[in-house]
This record gives structure tokens, sequence and C-alpha cells, in this order.
């Protein structure tokens, strides 16, 4: 055999070298994706420098109660929001969540929220709407009349350039009531003029508050019935603080014609007494803001006093009643 037709030997690498041979061109790779990661991060970091975006700030500053009454708390959450950017930035999604010690209360989206302006700053409003109801039959511990604390939680999706889309948690606390409406009684009719034509008297009235807070009377609105009769009803002004779980006394005047009540005035005469009804509502200041609570009596009784007993009748008709 010639030396020409000797075989050539040809060094071949072990599978352990082309491992290695892989790994090094995935790493240069990886490395490669890194760097342009890094690089693009760079840029728009210097964009964003030169430009001058960044991220906008935002604070719950105050929550109103516009209206509240035994039915509903209306409350609106206002939220300031801070735009650096040079552009206006859309407000995408605006969430919201109350809760009182840890339990749902109410939750909502406003999709679409608005825009804030560019190098501006502008307060959203944000209404929540709590209906009682719901509340007292999804959570029975939480009684009418009391004050249970919450928690607003808000959520802010905006969207920046250069930086996207970004979410701004936010959140505040306070106190919500669940009002109650005061029981009313007619204690007393005290007359200063009677005659068959025409009698003035004035009706006594006894507000209990069973509400956790005060309540600061400001007009009654009422009609009051002896019998199946009314004498009438006036809407009046008047000033008085009822305390929490507190009573008051209201002294209102009126005048009626009693021939037309019958059987029930000689009920009355005779210190028998006779059955009323009272309906109407009350407007009260309250640390929660206005509220207009009904007042209502159904199958009362009560009994006409002369003028000249007064108020020292009290003792004497705890005896008789």
């Amino acid at each position: 055999m010639s030396t020409s037709d000797k075989p050539e030997a040809v060094e071949r690498g072990t599978k352990d070298d082309e491992k290695h041979k892989d790994d090094k061109e995935e790493g240069e790779k990886g490395g490669f994706i890194e760097k342009v990661k890094d690089f693009i991060h760079d840029i728009g970091e210097k964009i964003e420098g030169a430009i001058g975006f960044g991220k906008p700030s935002a604070d719950v500053t105050a929550i109103h109660i516009p209206k509240i009454n035994l039915h509903q708390a209306d409350l609106v959450v206002d939220v300031l929001v801070k735009n650096p950017n040079p552009v206006p930035i859309p407000l995408i999604d605006i969430n919201y969540l109350v809760e009182s010690d840890g339990r749902k209360l109410v939750s909502g989206l406003i999709p679409d929220a608005g825009t804030i302006h560019a190098h501006g700053e502008e307060t959203v409003k944000v209404p929540v709407t709590l209906i009682y109801d719901d509340i007292k039959q999804t959570y029975d511990d939480i009684q009418p009349g009391s004050i249970i604390p919450y928690r607003v939680k808000v959520d802010l999706i905006v969207d920046v350039p250069i930086i996207g889309r970004i979410t701004i948690p936010l959140e505040k606390t306070g106190e919500i009531p669940i009002p109650y409406k005061p029981d009313i009684d007619l204690e007393k009719i005290h007359f200063e003029k009677f005659s068959f034509e025409e009698t003035i008297a004035t009706l006594h009235l006894k507000l209990e508050n069973k509400n956790d807070f005060d309540l600061g009377l400001n007009t009654l609105d009422y009609e009051v019935w002896l019998g199946e009769v009314s004498i009438g009803g006036a809407e009046l002004t008047k000033s008085a603080k009822i305390e929490k779980s507190g009573i008051s006394y209201i002294d209102i005047p009126v005048s009626f014609r009693p021939k037309d009540f019958g059987s029930a005035l000689w009920d009355m005469i005779r210190g028998k007494g006779t059955g009323y009804t009272m309906k109407g509502q009350i407007n009260v200041d309250t640390p929660f803001g206005k509220m207009d609570l009904p007042i209502s009596k159904e199958g009362g009784t009560t009994q006409l006093k002369k003028k000249k007993e007064d108020r020292d009748y009290d003792d004497d008709d705890d005896d008789e009643e």
C-alpha cells in the first residue's frame, strides 16, 4: 500500500466538547439579548429624562356624604391626580372597594374615567352608594343606629407614554352611620282655650333618639289624627338637641274643632284617653351631615289636660296610667 493510500486521521470531539460549544453559543446569544434589553432600557430612560415623562401621583383628599337617609348613603371620594408629563394621560379604569372590618360592603368599576391634562392636576370624583338593606341582610350583626368603620380602596389605572400602563393604589378610612328613625309619642294635649267651635292647645311630644350619635333638630313636618279625625299639621322650625340614645321634649301649638270628634272628644274629657296617629319627618344635623328622618306613631293613646296642670302633671299621670 502506497503512502497516498494511507487513511487520514480526523479528530472528532467528544460529546462534552459539543455540549460546551452549544452552551457557549447560547451564553453569547443570551448575553446579546440582555445587552439589547439594557440598551433599550437606557434609551427609554434617556428619552424619558429628556422629554420629561414620569409617573403620575394621586391622593385621596376627602370623602363627602352628600346624601344619607334610612335607605342609603351616597359617598363621593375626591382623588387628586397630578400629571407631570408634557402630554395628557388617560384614566383607563377606576376600581373601588368599600369594606368594614375586612368585609366587603360594595365594589365597582368606572371605565374611561377621563383625561388628566399635561403638566396639570385634577380632582377625580368617585361616587359610591351604600344600600343599607343589602348591608344588613348580608351582615346581621350590623345593627340600625350603630356607627361602623369603613375603608375605601381605589385603584387608578393610567396609561403613560414610554412607561406604559400602571396602577396607582389608594385607600382612606372613616366612619359611617346606619341611621335609625327616632321614636315619637304624643304624651299629652294641654289646652289653653276650649270651646266646641275652636280649641287652642299644645301638643307635648317626646322624641327618643335610638342612634349612637347626636341629632340636632332643625325642622319638624307633621300631621296628627285624633281618633280618625285630622287636627291638621304644619312644618315648624324647631331647634333642639337630642343626644345619642337620649330623649327630648317638644311643644307644638295647634288649634282644632272639638265638635268634629264625636265620642273621641268625650273620652279625652273624661280622662279615658283617645287613640291618635302621627306621621311626618324631621330634618336633623348629624356628625355625618344633614338627614331627613321619618317619624310615625299609630295606635298611640293620649289624654286631654287643662293648661293649669302644665308640666307638674307627670307624677299624677303616672298613677292614672
